[in-house]
C-alpha cells in the first residue's frame, strides 16, 4: 500500500474553502518533530504517512484508526 503524498493528491478532493479548512490538520513525526499541514481524506482512513523530512513511515497508535487521530491537530472526520 502507497503512502499518503499530498502533492499527489491536491486536486482529488476539492471543496469549498471552509470545508477544506475543516479537513485541515497538522501531522507531527514523532521521530523528528517535523510538522506538514495536510488535507485529511473524507472517505478513507490513512493508514500509513511518510515523514517528508526523515522519512519515517508512520502507522496508527494501538487504538487509533488513522495517523491524523494519532499524530494530527484534528481528528479525522469519521472520529469527529
Amino acid at each position: 500500500m502507497a503512502a499518503w503524498n499530498a502533492e499527489d493528491h491536491q486536486d482529488a478532493d476539492r471543496g469549498s474553502q471552509q470545508s477544506t479548512a475543516q479537513r485541515q490538520s497538522t501531522i507531527t513525526c514523532p521521530a523528528c518533530g517535523h510538522q506538514q499541514t495536510e488535507i485529511m481524506p473524507t472517505n478513507a482512513c490513512l493508514f500509513f504517512y511518510a515523514c517528508a523530512a526523515c522519512k519515517r513511515m508512520l502507522r496508527p497508535k494501538a487504538g487509533d484508526c488513522c495517523v491524523f487521530c494519532s499524530y494530527g491537530t484534528a481528528r479525522c472526520p469519521s472520529m469527529s
